[in-house]
């Protein structure tokens, strides 16, 4: 019995607030479809659904005892993508003890269930999961789920689906955790992608925020500006994290005496392209800028929350 399921979740957008003038916006994009791929070994069986209950194992087979998690296989996986990425001009990627336990967390509901599922019901999605299991900061994440005789042949069927195959050969993915639980014959993997981004400090991050500024202040040809950071502004910045949302009773308070620009951001060495109008005004002589990094609801591996005060 052979059977693959991929998951793939895209870059969450950031959002951007223009001194309450324009609204808060959220750009959600949703994942693409998970495919459940059932192998030519088993033409006959039926597809699982993804959100299938989780059930005692003695509900849904004859007992087959759980051996372990098997550390070799894990390893023989990671080894076998590499090497397939290295083929594909992919880099490799690495193993994060974090993302494994994820994995591992995963495999054992997925053998205790006796079915492949991206999500069980009361399990938390996949960002939920990782986030929970990992310190990273990430701004994508996949995931490969299958049941299969050895890791060899695991990785072989895998490779011959294509959104598992897309998974496995993403460029932008450089970390992954591994989870394999042995029943018997047979392996419950779990595969866990995802894109690390640099951790910055508060101060790493307001200083590229004011590169930033000075360098779109020079494209359009005005003065630069004075920073003159706000003893406030990270207080500010944390008010938003601490509420989940952009426009809180601290930022209103800067905006009655400057232009305030708040927005999420991943990556702070790049503005949101609706900040520009108002980073370039010609009456402007300085700014402040305040971050905060969270995890929150809606980033749950996290997000620097900006506040960017002009003057």
């Amino acid at each position: 019995m052979v059977w693959v399921c991929g998951y793939k979740r895209m870059l969450r957008a950031p959002r951007l607030l223009l001194a309450f003038l324009l609204g808060t916006g959220a750009v959600s994009v949703q994942p693409s479809a998970r495919v459940m791929a059932i192998s030519w070994e088993e033409p006959g069986a039926a597809d699982n659904t993804q959100n299938a209950a989780l059930k005692p194992a003695s509900a849904a087979v004859a007992d087959i005892p759980f051996d372990d998690f098997d550390l070799q296989a894990e390893q023989l996986l990671l080894d076998l993508a590499n090497q397939s990425r290295a083929k594909a001009g992919a880099p490799a990627l690495t193993m994060d003890a974090g993302l494994s336990r994820a994995a591992r967390v995963h495999a054992q509901a997925m053998f205790e269930a006796r079915q492949i599922s991206h999500q069980f019901d009361g399990e938390p999605s996949l960002p939920q999961r990782l986030a929970a299991a990992t310190r990273l900061q990430l701004d994508q994440e996949g995931e490969n789920v299958a049941l299969d005789y050895d890791a060899e042949h695991g990785h072989q069927h895998l490779m011959l689906s294509a959104p598992h195959r897309a998974n496995l050969l993403n460029p932008a993915y450089n970390v992954i955790g591994m989870g394999v639980v042995r029943s018997g014959d047979r392996l419950y993997i779990v595969q866990d992608f995802g894109h690390a981004l640099p951790n910055y400090s508060a101060a790493e991050v307001k200083d590229r925020i004011a590169t930033e500024v000075s360098a779109m202040r020079r494209q359009a040809q005005q003065p630069e500006l004075l920073r003159r950071d706000l003893a406030t502004a990270d207080d500010a910045a944390c008010s938003m994290a601490k509420a989940d949302k952009l426009g809180t009773l601290a930022v209103h308070e800067l905006a009655q005496r400057y232009t305030v620009l708040t927005f999420t951001s991943l990556h702070p060495e790049a503005l949101p392209a609706g900040a520009a109008q108002a980073i370039t005004g010609v009456n402007l002589s300085t700014f402040s800028v305040g971050a905060c990094y969270a995890r929150t609801d809606t980033y749950p591996t996290g997000v620097y929350w900006v506040v960017l005060s002009l003057d």
